[in-house]
């Protein structure tokens, strides 16, 4: 194969998984919308706030230790060498349960059949109150997160692909991040479970339940206040994931929340109640971009990355505004 083919294959496997983190984020979105009908505008603030409690509990930082040291004129900064990583995941996930709950009980319990754009403008408050609270508890600088997944190109994979050119030709090999191809592990175990979660129990039937009638739910016995709670730590278990792929790729900081906005293009190509249109639209998306970067972007002067999802999205809207996967809305008159 020539060179100019096999950097061709490399942009498209590069673009797949980089279309696998934008569906990481994309997955809490479907979850809370396909159970509620709610478009959370906090997701992205969920995964940075989970990032940062994991980061702050594996370091044993002290939470508001810049609060309390202002106040008492203390030195605290750090209780101990902090938790084995296991167990600080477990603890992020015990404390984005408790999350969920409080979302419930604090917000969600009041707004029980409000329209739609009250409910979002209820979750963009949530992500402005989420985003300074995690600040005024971990802080602002930027921290590194360690899980102990693999980073860095793969060694093997470049070995292996040097020798797929025509020979005589000069050629490197492609370039694979080994911490991608983790995202893509644990996303394809997370839609299965989700998928299956949703059609084949009797919570994930009571979800949908819910997102078609809160009344007519509430009629037949379902709790909507415990439905709520469900989907929320839910989205909270699917905002840890995307914080820990995220966090580890490019550090833990505030602009980590931005994510969000990249996920709304993956969301609109694959549908806001399709699980699996999730991982369809954010394979799209990191292609597409990929490649329209690498040929496209030369002629217009770079770039084009930042911008080409949102175009595709808009051009989307157009042909087909419910998403691949998503349910053709039919309104009698």
């Amino acid at each position: 194969m020539s060179p100019a083919f096999l950097n061709f294959i490399e942009i498209v496997l590069n673009g797949l998984m980089a279309g696998i983190m934008y569906s990481l984020v994309a997955l809490g979105f479907v979850l809370i919308f396909k159970a509620s009908g709610i478009f959370n505008f906090a997701q992205g603030v969920m995964a940075l706030f989970a990032a940062l409690t994991l980061v702050g509990l594996q370091t044993g930082q002290v939470p508001f230790s810049h609060l309390i040291n202002a106040i008492f004129g203390t030195e605290l900064h750090h209780w101990g060498s902090g938790l084995h990583t296991v167990l600080a995941i477990l603890f992020t996930m015990a404390l984005m349960i408790l999350l969920a709950w409080v979302i419930e009980r604090v917000v969600l319990k009041h707004l029980v059949n409000q329209e739609p754009i009250i409910l979002f403008m209820a979750t963009i408050g949530l992500a402005y109150f989420l985003e300074g609270f995690g600040d005024l508890m971990w802080g602002s600088d930027v921290k590194v997160l360690d899980v102990g997944l693999p980073s860095g190109g793969s060694l093997w994979w470049e070995d292996v692909t040097r020798t797929w050119v025509t020979e005589g030709s000069e050629y490197w090999g492609m370039y694979i991040d080994r911490l991608d191809v983790a995202a893509t592990s644990v996303a394809v175990i997370l839609v299965v479970g989700l998928s299956a979660f949703s059609q084949y129990t009797a919570t994930g039937r009571a979800l949908r339940a819910v997102a078609d009638d809160h009344q007519a739910a509430m009629s037949v016995g379902i709790s909507l206040r415990t439905i709520w709670v469900i989907v929320w730590s839910i989205a909270g278990f699917v905002a840890l994931v995307a914080g820990i792929m995220w966090g580890s790729k490019s550090g833990v900081q505030f602009s980590l929340s931005l994510i969000a906005l990249k996920a709304l293009p993956v969301l609109i190509l694959g549908g806001f109640t399709s699980i699996p249109g999730a991982i369809v639209g954010g394979l799209i998306i990191g292609v597409g971009e990929k490649l329209a970067e690498a040929y496209v972007g030369p002629l217009v002067g770079g770039a084009i990355e930042n911008w080409f999802a949102y175009m595709l999205a808009l051009a989307f809207l157009l042909v087909r505004p419910q998403g691949l996967f998503g349910d053709r809305i039919i309104e009698r008159i």
